[in-house]
């Protein structure tokens, strides 16, 4: 336990505070924009002292590669978008992540850090999971009081991304748990994660999770009969976990019925179970082959909606989503990358695909090994055969960048040997002060 504390400390003191504050103001709406702004300021910092440093980070060249991709999908389908406003704000928007992965490239350099880093996440969800046990035990959270149908947490009754958040990084918190206490502790951080998972009640939380569990499994097995004995051993532990939610959680109990109404074997009790998104797909597609080329605009799907949809359309009369106003986005990253930036979209983001493939493969199995919880989180997170969040969205999106940003930088620390000098004992220096010496290669900082 102390030396998770100390690690903790390490990286509050360190140059990581501002990249990590993005991930501990999460719950609290567009306060994580400020530890964005304080990569911004660092990165500048940076880019006056040494103006082409950049070019000696791997990290931050595939990064470039991979925002370019992203941001060159929104920025083509902005040309002749349905909602021209609002797509060129999100693209002028998106140009912030690229500070923000840049200065994770910049300051994550040595495997000490990124383990501090790795540890510090790990605090903030377990505080993120204890504030939703007590929710679900009491009905209330530093959060508020819960949502009639699940668990909020920390995060509110109105911003209902508990179960998704936690999902997606979770594989910090696992990481974390079995290198300090080996495999009671991956256990033990699985189930103590299992809980508010499911009774956040989002489905897509509940597929993204399993196949963290999976991935976790497969690493612990490395072998085809072990891993069949883990998955059997994770099935009946997730359904005692579900019996147990069933009859003590009326919240649970409800989206379970719900989900369970794909099983009537009807259009109608599938569209109930998937929560009317159905009837967005089935638009989607209308605007897809209304726009092949660059679809119809990034973040402009809600303003296109009425255009595709008929009357009586469930998210065109519903109350809850303002009538007449229809769906948000896609609810499905394909869907949402080809409605919304067309093929061309599509294409740039399966070369980024192929692109950071290649990168992972490239480093070796020791960069893949420390790589390895941003890997899982990342890939948890961008998995096809899911619904998702909006990837172009102002949070979902914010989130999306800061994995890319430390998976680039993961992929290139230099196994311990940038933190090899600090004495035992010695605090790192702060933000801003320090920041340049901490984080330029030695030659950089001379007569600093």
């Amino acid at each position: 336990m102390t030396t998770t504390i100390d690690s903790l400390k390490a990286a509050l003191r360190s140059p990581l505070l501002p990249f990590w504050l993005v991930i501990a103001l999460l719950p609290f709406g567009r306060s994580s924009e400020f530890g964005t702004f304080l990569c911004l300021v660092g990165v500048i910092l940076l880019f006056v002292r040494s103006p082409q440093g950049w070019r000696e980070q791997p990290g931050a060249r595939l990064l470039l590669w991979l925002l370019a991709a992203y941001i060159g999908a929104a920025l083509v389908s902005a040309f002749d978008s349905l909602a021209p406003g609002k797509s060129w704000s999100t693209v002028a928007a998106l140009l912030r992540y690229l500070p923000l992965g840049l200065y994770a490239c910049f300051v994550v350099r040595g495997e000490r850090r990124l383990q501090a880093l790795y540890m510090a996440v790990a605090c903030v969800l377990a505080w993120w999971v204890l504030d939703a046990w007590t929710q679900a035990l009491t009905g209330w959270s530093l959060g508020g009081h819960a949502e009639a149908e699940r668990i909020s947490g920390i995060f509110g009754a109105r911003n209902l991304k508990l179960g998704p958040t936690l999902a997606v990084l979770s594989p910090f918190a696992l990481w974390t748990a079995q290198r300090r206490w080996g495999w009671p502790g991956l256990v033990a951080a699985f189930l103590l994660l299992l809980g508010p998972v499911l009774l956040a009640g989002s489905r897509a939380a509940w597929l993204c999770y399993g196949l963290v569990a999976l991935a976790f499994a497969w690493r612990e097995a490395r072998s085809w009969r072990r891993f069949v004995l883990y998955c059997v051993l994770g099935a009946m532990v997730l359904a005692l976990a579900g019996g147990l939610a069933w009859r003590t959680s009326t919240r649970f109990e409800t989206r379970m019925e719900r989900t369970l109404d794909a099983l009537h074997g009807t259009h109608r009790g599938l569209d109930e179970a998937l929560t009317g998104r159905l009837d967005i797909w089935h638009d989607s597609l209308k605007m897809i082959a209304a726009h092949p080329f660059n679809g119809v605009g990034v973040r402009a799907f809600r303003y296109a909606y009425p255009q595709f949809a008929p009357a009586d359309d469930h998210f065109m009369v519903a109350e809850s989503c303002g009538e007449g106003e229809g769906a948000c986005h896609a609810h499905q990253i394909v869907l949402e990358i080809l409605t919304e930036t067309g093929g061309i979209g599509l294409a740039l983001w399966l070369a980024a695909v192929v692109l950071a493939w290649r990168s992972w493969r490239r480093v070796g199995a020791a960069a893949r090994e420390r790589a390895f919880p941003v890997t899982l989180a990342l890939g948890a997170m961008l998995f096809p055969l899911n619904t998702h969040l909006a990837f172009y969205s102002a949070w979902w999106g914010l989130l999306f960048a800061w994995l890319l940003g430390l998976w680039c930088a993961s992929l290139f620390v230099a196994g311990g040997i940038a933190d090899a000098g600090l004495p035992a004992g010695r605090a790192e220096p702060g933000f801003p002060a320090g920041l340049l010496k901490e984080a330029l290669p030695a030659e950089h900082c001379d007569g600093a």
